[in-house]
Formats: structure tokens, C-alpha cells, sequence
């Protein structure tokens, strides 16, 4: 079985603790978490790293400390091991991004590839029928509005992910202020708690709410100004070049769309994909098929499928709502 699709989350047998009301920070794995006897000490995760015909030299910084401190689980470091050995996987591993989402989740690049491939679909099928016969002569406004929609839906996969850090010490939360107000906040409101970690309390699964929110509406203001002066720039230009083009729309607001863009992904957006991550797949579907790697991808493919589908009638009515767009004009 490829790495790529093995579907099973990290924190698949953990406790659940949705009822835990207060507490501090979930520390890293404690060196007294994982005993030598199952295989987790120190010696134990080095004699794995050279039966793998690698050294304690060639690891991330914190899986190599993790292993010389005995912290990291011996099915964790499998995991990696297992992963890294496939070329694609091990150079995405050098960032610690993505390898701590890889290791919450060996399924994080198909949900990626399923969410962007929707993305360009959706959104390519969706400028068609706007653009008709002028499809391919306005094929420069279609780029810039599906790059629009892609770093959306890239984030949108991203931020709500699941992590896995080996040592918290190193490892890659961006400094901010953001990363420092919500410090020992899970990836999404409903994660599992990852081997090795206290309990996020109530407070902390209420902070990762407000914290992707946050996020979500920097990249979506950004995504939009980008998209929204993208478009309005090529409409200028083409206007300047052929007086006899005439737009399918007015040229929009930069800055009003790019607000309400950033407000719909801070709300609805961050709302549908933290359940969607935390409760349809890693409480859900991925429970309930954790030896079926084909039938999680498909069920995953269905419900983000609906997902995008919902969001996408989910932005008319918002911009309803907002002013900005009359129903069936």
C-alpha cells in the first residue's frame, strides 16, 4: 500500500475530549509518555531509523530530537520512515508544514488534490456557462479568477488539517502574534488529540475557531484583490487595445468584494471545512473505513464534492445578503 493513500488519522485511537472544559497548553509527548517497552525509548526509535538505512544525521531536526529523547511513538516514526522513502513525499517532508500534516494524516495530498481538482472543475465549468462563446476569448479573465479560487481552496484544506508536531520545540507554527494569542490551539475545533498530548480544552477548540478565522480572511481579502484587480486590470487593458470589446459585467469594487470574500471565508467557509475536516473525516469517515484507503478517497471526493457545491450557493446568498449582487439579475 502507497504511503500517499493510506487513510488513517494519527489520533484515530485517542480519547475523545470534546468534554474537557479548562486546562493548559497540550505540552509535547513527555519523555515518560513512551516507555521501552513497547519499542517508543530512545534506543528503540534508533534502532528503527537504522534498520531504515538512515541516520539520526539525516532527520528534521525534530524527529531527530524526538528520537534521542524516546518521545516519539514507534508508529509514528514507521510512518515517517515508511512515507519519506517515496522521493515526492520526502522532499515535501523537508518543510515541517507539511510534514507534521502527513503525519497527523498519510491522506492530507489526496484531500489536497481532491479539493483543487473540484476547484478548477467547478470553477472552470461555472466560467463557461457565464462566458459562452466567449470562453476562449476571454480565457486571460478565466486564469485570474480560477487562481483566485484555488489559493482559496488550497487554504481551505490546509489550515483546518491536522498536526502532528514530534518536538514543539522546533517545530513550524510561523511566529506571530497570531501563533503566540493561540498558542497549544488544535488545527480545527474538532481534531483528535495527537499521541503523546494533553487534552485541548473547550477554550483552546473555541481559539482555533477565531484563529483560522482570522487567517481565512487575510487569504480570502488577498485572494480577491488579486483575483478582483486581476480582472479589472485585463478589462482595462482590453479596452484600451480593442474600443469595441465590451465587459460581460461592470468592473468591481477592489477593495468592498475583497472584504466580503474575506468575511465569507472567516465565517461560513472556516465553519464548513473545520467540521468537514474534523468530524466528516477524521471522526467519521476515516474511523469507520481506516483499512479502506479507496473508500475514504471516495467518500471524501463526495463530500468535499457537496461541500464546494453548498459554498458556492452558500456566496450568492452572502452576497445577497451584503447588497452586492441581485438573484436572478
Amino acid at each position: 500500500m502507497a504511503p500517499l493513500t493510506r487513510c488513517y488519522s494519527a489520533a484515530a485511537d485517542q480519547p475523545d475530549d470534546l468534554g474537557v472544559a479548562l486546562g493548559g497548553n497540550p505540552p509535547p509527548p513527555s519523555e515518560n509518555d513512551n516507555g521501552d517497552d513497547d519499542g517508543n525509548g530512545g534506543h528503540g526509535g534508533a534502532a528503527l531509523v537504522l534498520a531504515a538505512g538512515r541516520t539520526l544525521e539525516s532527520l528534521p531536526l525534530d524527529i531527530g530530537q524526538a528520537v534521542q529523547k524516546g518521545t516519539i511513538p514507534a508508529d509514528m516514526l514507521k510512518r515517517y520512515l515508511d512515507m519519506s522513502s517515496n522521493p515526492i513525499i520526502a522532499w515535501l517532508m523537508q518543510f515541517g508544514g507539511f510534514r507534521e500534516r502527513l503525519l497527523a494524516d498519510p491522506g492530507f495530498l489526496v484531500k489536497v488534490a481532491i479539493e483543487v481538482g473540484i476547484g478548477i472543475c467547478t470553477k472552470t465549468t461555472a466560467e463557461y456557462a457565464k462566458r459562452g462563446e466567449q470562453f476562449e476569448s476571454q480565457l486571460d479573465f478565466v486564469f485570474a479568477n480560477i487562481c483566485m479560487a484555488l489559493i482559496a481552496d488550497f487554504m481551505l484544506v490546509w489550515l483546518p488539517a491536522p498536526t502532528y508536531a514530534a518536538n514543539k520545540s522546533v517545530a513550524s507554527k510561523a511566529p506571530g502574534m497570531l501563533s503566540s494569542i493561540f498558542a497549544g490551539c488544535p488545527d480545527n475545533a474538532f481534531q483528535k488529540v495527537p499521541p503523546g498530548y494533553e487534552p485541548f480544552t473547550f477554550v483552546q477548540r473555541c481559539g482555533s475557531v477565531v484563529r483560522n478565522g482570522a487567517k481565512l480572511f487575510g487569504v480570502g481579502f488577498f485572494a480577491s484583490l488579486l483575483g478582483v484587480g486581476m480582472t479589472n486590470g485585463l478589462v482595462a487593458i482590453r479596452e484600451m487595445l480593442d474600443p469595441s470589446f465590451v465587459p460581460l459585467n461592470a468592473p468591481q469594487d477592489v477593495a468592498v468584494m475583497s472584504g466580503a470574500y474575506g468575511l465569507y471565508m472567516a465565517s461560513s467557509s472556516n465553519l464548513r471545512y473545520q467540521i468537514l475536516a474534523g468530524i466528516v473525516e477524521e471522526r467519521g469517515i476515516e474511523v469507520l473505513f481506516k483499512n479502506n484507503p479507496a473508500i475514504c478517497a471516495a467518500l471524501s471526493f463526495a463530500v468535499r464534492t457537496g461541500n464546494t457545491f453548498l459554498g458556492s450557493l452558500l456566496w450568492v446568498d452572502f452576497l445577497s445578503i451584503l447588497g452586492l449582487q441581485k438573484i436572478g439579475h
